[in-house]
């Protein structure tokens, strides 16, 4: 990485490759950045800052959290009212449409999984039924 850095450093000062190696010559001693060890590494990156180059902060790579599936639940079932009481059905449709896909008896019981493929199947029936 602090390799890529002391390029991306070369790139925003907007040094040609013959200043570029001067300086390496001039921070470390070397004439190629592949040459560098660890300390005139963050030599060269002082002084790449000192001439200007402002890093960006690294960005935390904090994953994908992970969804409350509690919330997710309510947000599915309530999809799922919006769009029964949209097409002027009971929930009794829903738990039809849920037997009828999964063999479950009730919308309450499906996981959220399934309860994601009630809604898209809710949505094809509405587009197909001319709403939106």
């Amino acid at each position: 990485m602090s390799l890529a850095k002391i390029h991306i450093a070369k790139q925003q000062l907007g040094l040609d490759d013959e200043t570029y190696r001067a300086l390496l010559a001039r921070v470390a001693g070397v004439r190629s950045a592949k040459e560098l060890n660890p300390r005139q590494v963050g030599a060269v990156l002082r002084e790449f800052e000192r001439l200007g180059f402002q890093p960006k902060p690294s960005a935390k790579r904090t994953g994908r959290t992970k969804p409350n599936p509690a919330a997710e639940r309510k947000a599915l079932v309530g999809k799922i009212e919006a769009q029964l009481s949209e097409a002027g059905r009971v929930w009794a449709y829903a738990d039809a449409m849920a037997l009828r896909m999964f063999k479950v008896a009730q919308v309450e019981w499906c996981n959220p999984d399934q309860l994601r493929r009630l809604v898209a199947a809710l949505a094809y029936d509405a587009k197909r039924h001319g709403r939106q």
